[in-house]
């Protein structure tokens, strides 16, 4: 399988500039994405910003939503990018349309996956380490499961702090690192805390982190901090 996983932040020009090789390292000479815009409202608006603010790689975006038929879209499509958004929507989404299966199937038979925020959690065996508010219900939290561990998108690790008036003062609320043990006392699988800006790439069922720094979580061990080009084992 090829999967591409993304953290998201991706607003600064260095930031762009590295998607745009991950993702001519990732897709090739492949000429359109098929982009899936279910994790926002608005999808012709979210379409027609990914190629406005330079997140399409050099490559043709043609949304899901245009189909009649987004199975067939699936199965015909050459590459497909799963953006970010609200975790929960999306993934609703995919289960009223029936779609799951046909993704996975199809990465699995070697279409090339790209995932950003939201598009990176339902790659993960579930949804289950989101930061996303619950804003619909979808049927389950199991996602395509198509990496072994979850992701934390976004991650940062310490406490918050609030600017008032040019001060910063602490929040005092809980850290990712706090929600990510609370993950743990109730499940096993690994957590990636993936820094913004950060991806995973995975190929040959080898998984390596790029641009960003990220902490891998494993139950009842000590979190390990690692760097780009450094592998992620599950």
């Amino acid at each position: 399988m090829k999967i591409l996983l993304g953290s998201g932040g991706f607003r600064t020009d260095e930031r762009k500039s590295n998607l745009a090789t991950m993702m001519k390292r990732h897709f090739g000479d492949i000429k359109t994405l098929l982009f899936v815009p279910y994790a926002l409202h608005d999808h012709d608006a979210y379409e027609a910003m990914i190629t406005d603010n330079n997140l399409h790689g050099g490559y043709t975006i043609e949304g899901i939503h245009r189909t009649p038929n987004p199975r067939k879209a699936i199965e015909q499509a050459e590459g497909i990018y799963v953006g970010g958004g609200n975790t929960f929507r999306l993934l609703n989404t995919l289960y009223e349309l029936d779609l799951l299966d046909v993704i996975r199937s199809c990465v699995e038979d070697g279409m090339p996956y790209l995932g950003i925020s939201a598009g990176t959690n339902v790659a993960c065996p579930t949804m289950m380490t989101t930061n996303d508010m619950p804003i619909c219900q979808p049927p389950s939290l199991k996602a395509l499961g198509l990496v072994p561990f979850q992701v934390n998108a976004h991650y940062y690790s310490g406490a918050t702090y609030v600017e008032v008036d040019g001060t910063y003062h602490s929040h005092f609320g809980e850290t990712r690192d706090d929600r990510i043990r609370e993950f743990h006392e109730m499940n096993d699988a690994p957590v990636v805390g993936l820094w913004e800006g950060g991806m995973i790439h995975i190929e040959n069922n080898t998984a390596t982190l790029h641009a960003a720094s990220a902490r891998l979580f494993r139950k009842g061990e000590a979190a390990i901090d690692i760097q780009p080009g450094d592998r992620i084992t599950a």
